[in-house]
């Protein structure tokens, strides 16, 4: 096996042996990339290799792939957009300090679909990413980047972003381990914002030993975060114990839907049965309005992209459309000139479909109702966490989808993250475990949601599943 194939938590314990050494991780890596990315495409760009820490026994000299939108100071910070093209980020995002704490090594920045706009990691100005199960297919999105890398041996592990599933379900699409923890859990500072009240970091990872590391590191609370939490910050690592006796698991029935792939259906009853022979119990639960989800989230999501995107103007940082290529040599003009030049086509959509719902005579109609309808999902989830500890659906309704497949249909785009974006609506925590495969050899994700606040749950549910498979 070469290195670069291990768990981060495989390796630490190498280092604490002194059977490998730093350099010898970061070079399989690094040969790893030059062998893998001209197909696999997981980077908008590769750092070049900088002093590497010794392993001193405290720190924690690991790899790790950050996707493009998370700053990282005195590094070209794009979030995959041509508005953004040769913006250096003048800070480290808060979750880069405390990597950079613990020794971390920064392989690269990580692409992803266009300010985060996207399921496939197909909107990104760099060019798509591919899946490495199948290089015809997507990674998904909109963390796809971050998720390629891991599932590719690219990088160790990464950070994403989730904002409706983009941390989720690209990793059930690259048969990794992706969290989105509770909003809050992680700060979001130095976080370039898609939609502020629902965006989330949190870690992609070869196993769930590895994405509870990760969150000791990154989460906790951050004054320069003013929607950060100021709850107690557990050891994430406790939580790997092989045991569900006496937890409660539900089973809602609107996930189990026409539509959903016969497969993944499969697989996600299975890993049910697995969990129930190792002692939980399980329910049959209703979380009606999660059918309004999508409806809801593009609602509310597009709003505040739209707000957040105003920024780009061409006169502060980023692109900046030149005399020439203005129509007139008015302010209005240059702003629409940049904007038209510098964001995608999705980027667009977004910002019109945001923009309409915010005016005048249409606030109340969608924003307003869409804000509405929001806590009433998230009513849902408070009576059903009344009655059980968590609850277990699919990630994805499918298996990875072909590239270019969705890129011309947006509404068939927008329905992969109909598992997902209920838990960013409601702020829950949620993580997608691998499961299984289908018969074309694609992998397919299991979504387990908790509380607020729980995500020791979900480790202790995921790691339970994954040491009995």
């Amino acid at each position: 096996m070469k290195i670069a194939q291990l768990t981060a938590h495989e390796i630490l314990d190498q280092y604490a042996a002194q059977q490998l050494k730093v350099v010898d991780v970061v070079g399989s890596v690094l040969e790893q990339i030059s062998q893998s990315e001209k197909d696999i495409h997981a980077y908008a760009q590769v750092f070049s290799g900088d002093k590497l820490p010794a392993f001193n026994g405290k720190n924690i000299p690991i790899p790790i792939a950050i996707k493009d939108n998370i700053c990282i100071k005195d590094t070209e910070t794009t979030c995959c957009s041509k508005i953004l093209k040769n913006f250096i980020a003048p800070y480290d995002a808060t979750v880069i300090g405390k990597l950079k704490q613990s020794g971390a090594i920064f392989v690269g920045h990580a692409n992803m679909d266009e300010f985060a706009f996207g399921s496939s990691t197909e909107t990104s100005c760099y060019g798509p990413t591919r899946n490495p199960w199948d290089l015809s297919r997507v990674p998904g999105g909109s963390s796809g980047g971050s998720a390629a890398a891991v599932a590719g041996n690219e990088a160790i592990w990464a950070l994403g972003s989730d904002t409706g599933g983009s941390i989720r379900q690209p990793a059930a699409y690259c048969g990794v381990v992706g969290l989105k923890p509770t909003y809050g859990r992680v700060s979001r500072f130095g976080l370039i914002a898609f939609a502020s009240s629902l965006d989330q970091i949190g870690p992609i990872t070869k196993d769930v030993t590895d994405s509870a590391l990760l969150m000791n590191i990154i989460s906790g609370y951050d004054p320069k975060d003013s929607t950060s939490a100021n709850v107690p910050n557990p050891d994430y690592t406790k939580a790997l114990v092989k045991n569900v006796k006496g937890l409660k698991i539900g089973l809602p029935k609107e996930y189990f839907i026409e539509g959903l792939d016969a497969e993944v259906k499969t697989k996600v009853m299975d890993a049910v049965l697995l969990l129930k022979s190792c002692g939980a119990e399980f329910k049959e639960i209703s979380l009606p309005h999660s059918k309004f989800a999508i409806a809801c989230y593009y609602i509310v999501a597009t709003a505040e992209a739209s707000s957040n995107l105003g920024r780009f103007d061409g006169v502060q940082y980023g692109l900046r459309a030149q005399p020439s290529q203005v129509r007139k040599t008015n302010l209005v003009d240059m702003y629409e000139e940049t904007r038209d030049q510098g964001f995608g086509n999705e980027a667009k959509r977004r910002i019109m479909l945001g923009t309409y719902s915010l005016s005048s005579g249409y606030y109340d109609a969608y924003y307003l109702k869409g804000l509405k309808v929001r806590t009433m999902i998230k009513m849902d989830f408070d009576r059903a966490f009344e009655e059980v500890d968590a609850i277990i659906t699919p990630t994805a309704p499918t298996t990875a989808f072909k590239l270019g497949e969705k890129m011309n249909d947006p509404i068939s785009m927008y329905l992969n993250d109909i598992f997902t974006t209920p838990a960013n609506l409601s702020g829950i925590p949620a993580i997608s475990i691998p499961c299984g495969f289908s018969k074309n050899r694609l992998p397919i994700g299991l979504q387990i949601m908790a509380k607020p606040f729980a995500e020791e749950t979900l480790f202790r549910i995921g790691y339970t599943y994954e040491q009995n498979r």
